[in-house]
């Protein structure tokens, strides 16, 4: 037992080390922290580092940084995961509950949670809840894991995953229950064999964090799967035009919509834009024949896009709801074309709050991929790297994704979601999801009152 003897002494004299440089040091560090202040109340400000804090005060840390990145090379910034600017959201909406005026609904009432997108399609889409995956690029985003895992964990939840602007990968048609496949303005995904696989097709015009803008992918950053699946050459480059090809217009949409419902023998078709000029572009979708219409909001994630597309561009999510649903309300189209509302949502109240403005879905992209790396994230990545480096197509870890695991967590967060959604349901008196509206609501502030058409508390 000698050993743990001699252990003891040691950590007591490490104790009695750290004891004495604590004491040692505690007078030096006063009077260094006295001599700090003494030059920043004195030094004129040309001299100060106080200046810093001036400076931050006019303009943002996260503006500085950007800057010194445009001065050092001279091009444009990518900035991941979107707009950190505060824009008008769903959480100053309030819910009204019921208890003397109306009644709560009864504890052994089954609470109603399913949904159809495009109810006039030949094959409507039906899903077990009104929440589904958003549009995430396999390639020019995110991994083949993390994919496949996005897909098991939806049709787990009884839901579909989108597989967004990248090529088609026929795991994730494997294993989702319900795909929805992007016809986007890139030249990949286009195959008839393709599309007619999908449970929808989402045609993407533009997205909140990128509006309607062209990208260019050298293939060297997509070599492996995602070059191969979008048959590129390894000098190539991966292009998405800001104009969908064979479009010149207005009336040639209806034709792409006519032809994609022929192929896919009667799925639901739709349109993906930002909300910008609302009115002017839904009569058009209208016109065209669509049976969805996804407004994906100003708030929208992204791997990178530059910052003036993320903080300058486009109608927060609340807002193109707001006049979407009322549009559609208007032209009596409300019952025959449905309303899907991203970006920026990440909460069961804001999920909520979206059905009640007039949404019958919910698309999640990014709080859906950081549920399915969950603690994988953090535990195998931090400190030294970001969670992102387990789920990107070019993330050092991406391997050790647990696939299953990733889906789990998945269809647990929307599980757990849908549930805190039905309880919402029972105290507003309610015995669908669908049921919730306008007149369930309240608003905090007279900007957000205007937005939505609600009454402010």
């Amino acid at each position: 037992m000698g050993w743990i003897g001699s252990l003891g002494g040691a950590f007591a004299a490490i104790l009695l080390f750290a004891a004495g440089m604590a004491i040692c040091a505690r007078p030096l560090v006063r009077v260094l922290f006295r001599k700090a202040v003494a030059v920043i109340e004195t030094d004129p400000f040309p001299d100060n580092l106080w200046e810093l804090v001036t400076l931050t005060r006019h303009i943002s840390p996260q503006i500085l940084i950007e800057n010194s990145m445009r001065a050092q090379g001279g091009v444009m910034v990518k900035r991941p995961l979107g707009s950190p600017k505060k824009m008008p959201d769903f959480r100053k909406l309030t819910f009204l509950p019921c208890q003397l005026d109306r009644l709560p609904t009864p504890e052994d009432q089954a609470i109603e949670t399913r949904t159809v997108i495009g109810p006039c399609a030949k094959k409507p889409l039906e899903l077990e809840i009104p929440l589904l995956v958003s549009g995430m690029a396999f390639g020019l985003g995110i991994s083949e894991q993390l994919k496949v895992a996005l897909a098991k964990g939806s049709a787990m939840a009884g839901t579909a995953t989108n597989g967004g602007e990248g090529p088609f990968l026929p795991e994730e048609r494997k294993y989702a229950d319900k795909l929805i496949l992007q016809y986007s303005r890139a030249k990949w995904a286009k195959d008839p064999e393709i599309l007619k696989q999908a449970d929808m097709i989402e045609v993407h015009i533009g997205q909140g964090a990128s509006a309607g803008t062209p990208s260019q992918v050298p293939a060297i950053h997509l070599k492996g799967r995602a070059m191969e699946l979008m048959g590129l050459k390894p000098d190539d480059t991966a292009e998405i035009l800001s104009r969908m090809p064979g479009i010149h217009r207005k009336q040639d949409w209806k034709k792409l919509i006519d032809r994609l419902r022929q192929l896919t023998g009667g799925v639901p078709i739709g349109m993906k834009m930002i909300p910008g000029r609302v009115e002017k572009d839904l009569e058009i979708a209208v016109a065209a024949g669509v049976d969805f219409i996804t407004l994906d909001g100003a708030q929208a994630g992204t791997k990178g896009t530059p910052p003036i597309l993320q903080d300058d561009f486009g109608l927060p999510a609340v807002i193109g709801l707001a006049r979407a649903a009322d549009y559609l309300e208007k032209k009596k189209k409300k019952d025959e074309i449905s309303l899907i509302i991203s970006g920026g949502l990440y909460t069961p109240g804001d999920f909520l709050k979206a059905l009640a403005m007039g949404a019958d879905a919910v698309a999640i992209g990014s709080a859906v991929l950081f549920a399915a790396s969950h603690d994988q994230g953090s535990q195998k990545t931090l400190p030294w790297e970001p969670p992102t480096q387990l789920v990107l197509y070019d993330g050092d870890q991406k391997e050790e994704l647990n696939v299953d695991e990733g889906a789990k967590c998945v269809a647990h967060y929307l599980q757990s979601s849908v549930a805190e959604m039905k309880l919402a349901a029972i105290a507003l008196g309610k015995s669908r999801l669908q049921d919730v509206d306008r007149t369930d609501l309240a608003a905090r502030d007279p900007v957000t009152a205007a937005i939505a058409r609600v009454p402010m508390i």
